[in-house]
């Protein structure tokens, strides 16, 4: 049934109920006898400990010069929620612990839940399911420590489902009335009413909502209660505490180990946050797979670390010992040999050698089938989770208040036919142009820190340089720890702070633009704010990364004309190894620097505030401290709550797989971080948050398309990053096209990769202050040596490695695309299995709604049931006789 029905409708609806229905609410009303004093501490019921409280609204009756308007609004809004049907019992202030916050409990009496269920079309059960369930795992004996309790990860069996229908109560399973329906359908039913519940008219018009009635502070939280503590199992009444189930099998860092009990998740949280921790779990899953084969990758590169060319010949005091390299800044730095750079060049070859071209085309496969098999997880979980026919929760397409509070002209919307609050295209330009503007600025704000770190490094590095050099104790530190590296390390970290301090205030910013935006809904909201959230958070966090892999190093020109940023700092150079290194604890600071900050702020952050909130509360110990007041005092989670989650999630993909040619290890520390992050929210949203309002939700939503958008730029990364950043491709140049050596291809690499320059050329202003007797000195470049014509020029193998790499980048990228494509083909959206599961169950469905009616039919006719069946048989008996005989 269509969730438009008038108030008038659903009234009529709510009135009609059966005789039993008002018999039963007879009975409950007759046994008010339960005493408060004598009520557990944990109750989630009303005093008569029997109808269950389904969501609470508490307010403090202020005495500012509102407080009548407010109390007008409140007892508008009571009395209307009561005409709707709901119950309400008040818990006056001089109960509650602090002295000055009323409770108002609200409880859904059978009636209410059964016209709501069916005007959401809620799928409740029929019959029992005869398809087995599936394992997703082969091998399942091998799996057996990681697996929960049946009971516990299965706590319903499988059903055939219908959406309900309060006229044919007799088709569902219906044992208890109390327990039909599950604790989030209950409160997501009763939130629908609030949501829709008007509390006055105010300038002529009908205000309506919990949301603006929160907003004006008349209300100052609305919540569905917990189930109970979650430290210990509910006591009887109350009925089973799956909140304590929760805490016990999937909240307890002990469990990480685990798998998550998803169906409990969803029954407790509804399907809106139980696909986010699906999602997050899957993802865990296959990072699995690429942490093993990062990890092998890297482990290769630590065997082959001792015999690789390029580090023997840098070490060897005969060949790097003898190379004196030009100075790495004007005047402060003096000539230094090639073989300061040997601990450097070993570290390099862990990450830069043959094993990073498989790695980074792997994970281009990789993405695509974690893509792939998410979109199957997807579809199986619609089947199993009655989301197959699944329109989007009205909620998210309800009217904002802020929208409506500012709408002046009304339309009539065409579908409706209904008049609704519009607002003119002229009125949102501005703030359209004011929210691009404010983003471009932090975006340019982002790029301009990040020149500002440049600055410091290009400041910095003279001043590491000459003290490592004037220090003969940091003598034998400088062979590994190098003024390149500690440069890198200090400027890394500085970023990193430096990331924090913008992401914190432009979260702030961002979400007040988009309110000024007014978007029309609550989904156009979250658009807009994930949108300018992703773009700026994309800039904030990759663009160092970016610099380096792509800019740095590339224009830095040569010793006679070195670039000059600002005019007034020496652009950076690479190592002679190339900037891979860098890159990578660039990478390794910001990513783990991040996931380490993020856990701490998740665990510490509501802790702390509850721990405040509730030392401030508790003015007297012998007041009942009762389950509403319990949740009252955690923090509340909020809409966009689960936001935030997949934007740290979407974020730590990037780092997984925009940048994993340069560190193999990413998807290892990802894993890390995942498995602890599963545990950090189950254990904040079980023990730190109030319960959140149930929602569906059949997908992640546009976190799919971002995710999709960011697996096809990964490609295109990765390979830049090989063919630019590592030193690959120069390598397969000077083996197959340069090398003269048949024994070892490789000998004579270092040498041939550098270029020789005439140290009588420097420029005044650049010429080191200690003289030296160097006739020449080598940098990184392939360029003419200075006898000749065209010195200092780029060479011919110059071109001949640039034309590679250009080679390498479109060969990579079109196996990649290729696979990818053939992948996403040969990979079907929906299993086959599901396809059928799918079929089966319409199948199964419309017989047994065609049997009831049929059932009902003969009641209504007063037949014989044999007699109507023998008729019935004799009617198909001859169909088949004339079909025989055509």
């Amino acid at each position: 049934m269509s969730e438009s029905l008038s108030s008038r409708e659903t009234s009529f609806l709510i009135n009609e109920e059966s005789t039993p229905a008002k018999r039963f609410n007879l009975f409950l009303r007759r046994r008010l006898m339960f005493q408060k004093s004598k009520q557990s501490k944990d109750s989630i019921f009303f005093r008569d400990g029997i109808r269950q409280i389904d969501f609470v609204l508490s307010y403090v009756d202020d005495i500012k010069k509102d407080s009548d308007i407010k109390a007008e609004r409140r007892k508008e809004f009571e009395q209307n929620l009561r005409k709707s049907g709901l119950e309400l019992e008040i818990e006056d202030k001089r109960d509650s612990e602090d002295g000055r916050t009323y409770f108002v409990k609200i409880h859904a009496p059978w009636e209410v839940l059964a016209t709501y269920a069916e005007v959401l079309g809620i799928k409740m059960p029929i019959k029992e399911s005869d398809i087995p369930r599936t394992e997703h795992l082969p091998f399942n004996c091998m799996f057996a420590p990681v697996k929960l309790p049946e009971t516990v990860k299965y706590p319903r069996p499988e059903y055939f489902t219908v959406q309900f229908n309060r006229r044919r109560q007799e088709l569902f399973l219906i044992d208890d009335k109390a327990t039909f329906f599950k604790s989030s359908s209950r409160n997501r039913i009763v939130y629908y009413i609030l949501s829709r519940c008007p509390f006055g008219i105010e300038d002529g018009k009908i205000k309506f909502g919990i949301e603006r009635l929160l907003n004006s502070n008349t209300y100052s939280s609305a919540y569905p209660l917990h189930d109970g503590q979650y430290w210990k199992p509910s006591e009887a009444p109350n009925p089973v505490n799956e909140r304590h189930i929760l805490h016990k099998n999937w909240a307890r860092f002990s469990y990480f180990y685990k798998e998550q009990p998803l169906d409990l998740i969803r029954d407790y949280y509804g399907e809106k946050i139980a696909i986010y921790f699906v999602f997050l779990g899957f993802y865990t899953e296959m990072l699995f797979i690429a942490a093993l084969v990062g990890l092998a990758c890297f482990i290769y590169g630590l065997l082959s670390m001792g015999s690789n060319p390029s580090s023997v010949e840098i070490c060897d005091p005969n060949v790097g010992g003898q190379m004196i390299m030009c100075p790495l800044c004007d005047q402060v730095c003096d000539y230094w040999r090639l073989n300061t750079t040997c601990w450097a060049s070993k570290f390099s070859h862990l990450f830069d050698n043959e094993s990073t071209v498989f790695f980074a085309i792997f994970m281009g496969i990789w993405v695509t089938l974690f893509l792939e098999f998410w979109k199957q997880r997807q579809a199986r979980l619609g089947y199993e989770w009655d989301l197959v026919d699944f329109e989007e929760e009205q909620q998210q397409h309800q009217l904002r208040p802020e929208f409506e509070a500012m709408c002046k002209h009304r339309k009539m919307n065409a579908v409706t036919k209904e008049m609704e609050p519009h607002m003119p295209l002229f009125r949102h330009i501005p703030w359209y142009f004011l929210s691009g503007a404010t983003v471009t600025l932090w975006m340019a704000l982002v790029v301009t820190s990040m020149v500002a770190v440049i600055v410091y490094r290009l400041s910095v590095f003279a001043a590491f340089a000459s003290f490592m050099e004037s220090e003969a104790s940091l003598q034998e530190v400088k062979r590994f720890f190098t003024p390149q590296l500690a440069t890198s390390l200090t400027g890394s970290c500085l970023n990193f702070i430096v990331i924090l301090i913008l992401n914190f205030f432009y979260e702030k910013i961002s979400a007040w633009i988009t309110k000024m935006e007014l978007p029309r809904t609550y989904q156009e909201y979250e658009s807009s704010l994930t949108l300018k959230m992703f773009l700026f958070q994309f800039v904030n966090f990759y663009s160092s990364c970016f610099y380096v892999a792509f800019f740095k190093g590339k224009f830095v020109g040569y010793p006679g004309k070195y670039t000059y940023l600002f005019n007034v700092w020496r652009s950076e150079e690479c190592d002679p190894g190339g900037c891979l290194v860098e890159l990578t604890t660039q990478l390794t600071i910001i990513m783990i620097g991040k996931q380490i900050f993020t856990n701490i702020k998740e665990a510490i952050y509501p802790l702390v505030l509850n721990w405040w909130r509730r030392r401030k509360a508790r003015t007297n110990s012998e007041k009942l401290y009762s389950r509403w007041e319990q949740d009252h005092d955690l923090q509340c989670f909020g809409q966009l709550g689960l936001f935030y989650e997949y934007l740290e999630t979407v974020i730590q993909f990037g780092f997984v797989t925009l940048f994993v040619a340069s560190f193999p290890l990413a998807p290892l520390f990802a894993l890390i971080n995942n498995i602890v992050e599963i545990r950090v929210d189950a254990w904040k949203l079980t023990t730190q948050y109030r319960r959140p309002v149930a929602a569906k939700a059949h997908s992640i939503g546009v976190w799919q398309d971002i995710l999709a958008g960011m697996a096809v730029l990964s490609v295109a990364t990765n390979a830049f990053i090989v063919a630019f950043t590592s030193d690959i491709i120069p390598r397969l140049v000077y083996y197959y096209a340069y090398s003269t050596n048949t024994t070892q291809p490789l000998s004579g690499y270092v040498n041939n990769s550098l270029s020789i320059f005439l140290t009588a050329d420097f420029p005044n202003h650049t010429v080191p202050l200690d003289k030296r007797d160097f006739t020449t000195c080598r940098y990184r470049d392939y360029r003419n040596p200075p006898g000749d014509e065209n010195k200092y020029l780029h060479n011919m193998q110059f071109w001949h490695v640039l034309a590679a790499k250009m080679t390498f980048i479109i060969i990579m990228e079109h196996i990649v695309f290729l696979v990818k494509f053939l992948l996403a083909w040969m990979i079907p959206d929906v299993p086959k299995d599901v396809v059928d599961r799918i079929k089966r169950e319409k199948l199964m469905t419309v017989r047994i709604l065609h049997d009831f009616e049929l059932n009902k039919l003969k009641e209504k006719l007063g037949l014989n049931p044999n007699e109507f069946s023998k008729h019935v048989m004799i009617e198909e008996n001859k169909m088949q006789l004339a079909k025989s005989t055509i």
